[in-house]
């Protein structure tokens, strides 16, 4: 590929594997053999210029090691990533200057430094010049609303606004390719819907976008097309809306003074899941097809039931049943 190639994402064959020493076992000399884990396997990835990709999966599925791969911090143990065509352990020094990180949370902010002092000082990192770096500091402070808070200590800040803040220094450098790890993990929901607004503007800019979320809605909301993947590896690369169809079969039923007889019948309705029963004698259904949830809520009401509920699991409970039970099909 070259510099002007239309992939900003190209990974192929992608592994990285991180091992543990192992301390020495009581009473012996010989160290036990060091633990490894594989974060990433084998996994092949594009994502064209100008697209805003979501990477989708539990915690533990590699979401962010790719990020950290991508961004140089971490380096492959195998395989072949690049950037705009440029490698990202050969080319580094070039890959760098093209890539801007926002993380969610409080991970990558000097809290006691203002905010005006927090981008400067990436801008520095970049090499700009003092007066260059001025001038992108205060359009971006105004940008992004903290212009009047931005000679204020960032310990000062909600959590909102240090998110806005994360957004501003992920863009100091002018990135082609931004990179959002879990942005809006924290937000209270209207601090969440102004950040998506602010990732909509990047991508009518032309900015290429990675975005990792376990938030189905995100994902459609903000996505031209979403990744899946668990355990490191790559599931398959779906249209958010399609996504969210498989994942929208899924729901939970909770209820409470159900007879042994009745739980049996439940456990044979075609599309439940699975059945659990707590300490407590309380069980919870878990439903994955159309119309299952109303054929497990007329059984019990039918029964007698009166004290249940029905709710969504989380993304992360979903991947587990598919994954568990069937694999996940995406072809």
């Amino acid at each position: 590929m070259t510099e002007s190639s239309p992939l900003a994402v190209a990974v192929a064959d992608l592994t990285r594997t991180f091992v543990r020493s192992r301390s020495r076992l009581p009473g012996r000399l010989k160290r036990r053999p060091p633990e490894s884990r594989t974060a990433l396997d084998a996994i092949t990835l594009t994502v064209p210029s100008g697209e805003v990709h979501g990477l989708l999966g539990p915690n533990g599925a590699g979401k962010t090691t790719l990020c950290k791969i991508l961004s140089t911090v971490l380096i492959p143990t195998s395989g072949i990533a690049k950037v705009f065509g440029h490698d990202v352990v050969v080319s580094t020094t070039r890959v760098r200057p093209l890539v801007g990180v926002v993380l969610g949370g409080e991970r990558g902010l000097y809290t006691r430094l203002t905010a005006r002092q927090n981008l400067m000082y990436w801008s520095a990192l970049y090499r700009q010049p003092t007066s260059e770096g001025a001038e992108r500091t205060a359009k971006l402070l105004e940008r992004l609303g903290l212009e009047e808070r931005a000679d204020e200590r960032v310990e000062t800040f909600s959590r909102g606004m240090k998110q806005r803040l994360h957004l501003a220094r992920g863009l100091v450098g002018n990135p082609r390719l931004l990179i959002l790890d879990e942005p809006t993990v924290g937000l209270d929901p209207a601090a969440a819907r102004d950040f998506r607004g602010l990732v909509r503007q990047l991508r009518a800019e032309g900015r290429t976008i990675l975005l990792t979320t376990h938030d189905m809605t995100e994902a459609e909301e903000l996505c031209d097309r979403v990744t899946l993947i668990d355990s490191g590896k790559l599931l398959g690369t779906e249209d958010p809306r399609t996504i969210g169809e498989w994942l929208s079969a899924w729901e939970r039923v909770t209820a409470e003074g159900v007879p042994a007889e009745l739980i049996d019948r439940i456990r044979k309705v075609e599309g439940v899941a699975g059945v659990e029963i707590d300490s407590e004698g309380r069980i919870t259904v878990e439903t994955a097809g159309d119309g299952t949830s109303a054929a497990v809520l007329s059984l019990l009401v039918d029964g007698g039931v009166t004290s249940l509920s029905t709710s969504r699991p989380s993304l992360e409970e979903v991947y587990l049943h598919l994954i568990g039970s069937r694999g996940l099909n995406v072809g």
